[in-house]
C-alpha cells in the first residue's frame, strides 16, 4: 500500500480568525486557495548561523525558490508545536531535535498576478539544531548555514519564498520590539 502524496494531505481549513472551518485534501487546498495553516522554524546552528536552502523543483508552491526557514502545512487534527517539530525533524533529516520554541502568529496574504492570492495563517518558532544535518532530497535542493549579514546580503541576490520573506520581516520586527509594517512584503530577487 503507497502512502498519500502531498497534493492528498488532509489539512484543515481556517477562516480569518484561524478557527477551523472544514478539511481538504492539500491539493485542492492550494487550487481553490483555501486559507489554512503553516509552521515555519527558524534553524540555527551551534555556532548560530541561520539554516537556508533552496527548495526543489518538484515543490506544490514556490518551487526552486530560497527559504531561511523550513516548515510547511499543520496536518488536520495536527497542533502547530507538532508541526513545527515534525517538520523540521523532516526537512533538516534529524531526529531528537529539541521542541521549536513558538514566537508569533501571523496571516500570510499573497497576491497572485496583482490581484488576492494565497492565504494561510503562519505561527514562527526557532529552534538550535546541534546535530548533523541531512537534508530531506524531496524537499532541498541545496543548503547551507549562513551568518547573519550574509544571509541580509543574500536576501538582494536570490529569488526568495514570498511568505518566507514576509515570516522574516516580522521575526526582525518581532526581534526589535516594533510592529511589521502593514501591507504585503515586496519580492526579492
Amino acid at each position: 500500500m503507497t502512502s498519500p502524496g502531498p497534493a492528498e494531505e488532509i489539512l484543515d481549513i481556517v477562516d480569518e480568525h484561524d478557527e477551523v472551518v472544514g478539511q481538504a485534501p492539500r491539493g485542492e487546498a492550494y487550487a481553490r486557495g483555501l486559507r489554512h495553516r503553516c509552521a515555519f522554524i527558524l534553524v540555527r546552528d551551534a555556532a548560530g548561523r541561520v539554516f537556508v536552502h533552496r527548495r526543489t523543483a518538484t515543490k506544490l508552491v514556490f518551487p526552486s525558490l530560497h527559504d531561511m526557514f523550513v516548515g510547511g502545512v499543520v496536518g488536520a487534527g495536527e497542533s502547530y508545536d507538532e508541526a513545527a517539530l515534525r517538520e523540521a525533524q523532516e526537512e533538516l533529516g534529524v531526529r531528537g531535535l529539541p521542541p521549536p520554541a513558538p514566537l508569533f502568529k501571523f496571516l500570510y496574504e499573497g497576491e497572485s498576478d496583482g490581484g488576492p492570492g494565497p492565504s494561510w495563517w503562519s505561527y514562527v518558532y526557532e529552534v538550535r539544531c546541534e546535530l548533523p544535518v541531512d537534508p530531506q532530497k524531496e524537499e532541498v535542493a541545496w543548503h547551507g548555514f549562513l551568518t547573519e549579514a550574509e544571509l541580509e546580503a543574500r536576501l538582494r541576490e536570490w529569488e526568495w519564498v514570498p511568505d518566507g520573506l514576509a515570516a522574516y520581516e516580522r521575526l526582525k520586527a518581532h526581534r526589535a520590539g516594533r510592529r511589521p509594517a502593514p501591507g504585503r512584503p515586496q519580492r526579492r530577487r
